[in-house]
């Protein structure tokens, strides 16, 4: 199906609007009548650009407070329509939305509402125009799909059919099941938009809240599946008001936005996936980069990690230690001299058939400088930046990623307490984070969590994981108030450990320092759950958090922030699945007073 886009989606100019949406690979747009007054250009040049453009206008909006008023007010309404019928012509398109009347003028008359709307599509007709009646969630009388149908029915009119909005619709909890009772053809045009759930006034929640499809609560899929069943098969078009893409570049926007449709297309058949989601199956590496790797390798080191090989041909260094892998990248042409996580490696049953995946989904493939013996890993590039590597699990007498790097000697530790990654967490920029979202779940193939808002001293901080089936993969994504607060911007690697305590001191004695935690958290801490007196003096000597829930117990620490990275220490205990949400403010703030 066609795709389109409202200009009210996208920040900026109607010409950057323009060139956005046709570089994300949309077919068309609704041109939305606010744009079009602030532009400079002519009605001529709009149609001339879009053209140029590979777009079309599939829509002009909105026609407002027209049904249902008094004889002199309809008369006005019929001259402002026809003066916009005639600028219609102008930009080449054919379809005029109207929405159901919030005037204080309107009159609880569905007769009176048919005939003014037949009157209006016919002079539309006169000039080759038609009409598509919307119910507003907050309209004064008309605020369903099932009674703006009624009406556009009763007037019937060959040139008058009915919007369809999935905001509208959903809102306000309507059964979306009785649009297949709607003729398909009488269906003149889908708007899409989803949004988080919420409790709040539905004009307020409809002006800054929408987000694209996937993006929120609402069931878009099954909104379009009763779309299609009535038989209608035009564009899928997003009309999304949101605070956050107002402020961010038209580009980012107009991808994700293209993104979501795809999705959604391929939830619901319509559009046959390019390339199968592939599940990753494991964390084969995270990659550090840093202009100093002194800091860097004496925190690794204290870990208890070995640096086992270096790159055969770059300067980065393999840190190993029981499963988990650390890329340790000293690159003097980075630019970075703060320690930062850049990159993540993710074991796939098939990286070729992953990297299709998210090439299809619009993720930028990232170009890489191989040698010739080099493996063939592929790598694109996440919405915060951070570079995704899709690789085979090592086996046995198959070359694969780690042959690239040749072995270095060095002195296995003493004991090893880490078996793996547990998690990674990454901190996304504020206007990205749905964004974000998005593409781990559809382009990556990873299952989101609810939503959670945990305290910061300066703020509230947002967080969402993203995992797996089974959890030996956990990103945890999360935004921070402020871009100014670093502690909330920094990135962390959780390392998993059966013995949380063996770990913590041996990281402590080989010269670690570990994030120190309140007395008050552990006084606490008492109150809520019984330990011995030792075990609670243990934890409060460590610096080690505790949560439990009914499938099973969690204990973690953190080290100190070296840059913009920390480590976390995690022991899950049981079926453990959440990540210590109740400890994160105590975290933060500790973190905060450290920094």
């Amino acid at each position: 199906m066609r795709t389109s886009i409202a200009t009210v989606s996208l920040s900026g100019t109607l010409t950057e609007k323009l060139s956005a949406a046709a570089r994300a690979g949309f077919d068309g747009i609704e041109i939305f009548e606010n744009d079009l007054l602030a532009s400079p250009c002519t009605p001529e040049e709009i149609r001339e650009r879009t053209a140029d453009l590979g777009l079309t206008i599939d829509l002009y909006q909105p026609l407002r407070d027209i049904e249902a008023v008094p004889e002199d007010e309809f008369a006005r309404s019929l001259r402002r329509a026809e003066h916009k019928f005639r600028l219609m012509g102008r930009l080449g398109t054919d379809l005029a939305l109207v929405c159901s009347n919030v005037s204080p003028l309107a009159v609880d008359d569905d007769a009176l509402a048919a005939r003014q709307l037949h009157q209006l599509a016919e002079l539309a007709a006169q000039y080759g125009i038609r009409i598509a009646y919307e119910a507003l969630a907050w309209g004064r009388h008309v605020s369903t799909y099932d009674h703006a149908w009624h009406i556009v029915e009763a007037a019937d009119h060959p040139a008058l059919g009915v919007c369809l909005d999935s905001f509208h619709i959903l809102a306000r909890g309507s059964d979306p099941k009785g649009i297949e009772s709607i003729p398909g053809e009488k269906i003149f045009f889908l708007q899409l938009a989803d949004a988080p759930l919420m409790q709040m006034d539905v004009l307020q929640w409809s002006r800054h809240h929408r987000c694209f499809p996937g993006q929120g609560g609402l069931d878009l899929t099954g909104f379009l599946t009763h779309v299609r069943g009535a038989g209608y098969r035009g564009p899928l078009s997003l009309e999304v008001f949101n605070d956050v893409f107002r402020q961010t570049d038209a580009g980012p926007t107009a991808v994700d936005a293209q993104r979501s449709l795809r999705l959604l297309q391929e939830s619901t058949g319509v559009r046959p996936p390019s390339a199968a989601a592939v599940e990753p199956t494991g964390f084969a590496f995270a990659e550090l980069l840093t202009g100093d790797a002194e800091p860097a390798s004496a925190l690794l080191h204290a870990l208890g990690f070995a640096r086992t090989a270096r790159h055969r041909g770059k300067p980065v260094d393999l840190w190993e230690q029981g499963g988990a892998r650390i890329l340790l990248n000293t690159a003097s042409d980075s630019g970075r001299a703060t320690l930062s996580l850049t990159a993540i490696g993710l074991e796939s049953p098939d990286p070729a058939a992953a990297a299709l995946r998210a090439e299809s989904l619009l993720a930028p493939v990232l170009p890489r400088r191989r040698a010739p013996g080099d493996a063939p890993l592929d790598a694109v590039a996440a919405p915060d930046g951070t570079e995704i590597f899709f690789c085979a699990p090592p086996e046995p007498e198959t070359p694969g990623w780690t042959d690239d790097f040749a072995p270095v000697p060095h002195e296995s530790p003493a004991g090893t307490d880490v078996h793996g990654i547990d998690h990674i967490a990454l901190t996304q920029p504020w206007l990205r984070f749905d964004e974000a979202t998005l593409f781990q779940s559809g382009v990556l193939g990873l299952l989101p969590h609810e939503s959670v808002d945990v305290a910061d001293p300066y703020g509230l901080l947002r967080s969402r994981a993203v995992t797996n089936t089974d959890g030996s993969v956990r990103i945890a994504l999360a935004v921070g108030p402020a871009p100014e607060h670093e502690t909330g911007g920094a990135q962390h690697v959780a390392l998993a450990t059966a013995d949380i305590l063996a770990a913590a001191r041996r990281f402590r004695d080989a010269g670690g320092e570990l994030l120190t935690v309140p007395a008050n958290y552990y006084d606490d801490l008492a109150a809520r759950h019984e330990f011995g007196d030792a075990e609670l003096e243990t934890l409060r000597e460590l610096g080690i958090l505790y949560d439990e829930d009914t499938s099973g117990t969690f204990r973690h620490c953190y080290t100190r922030t070296v840059g913009r990275v920390f480590f976390e220490l995690v022991q899950r205990d049981g079926d453990y699945r959440g990540y210590g949400a109740r400890n994160a403010p105590v975290r933060l703030a500790a973190q905060h007073a450290q920094h």
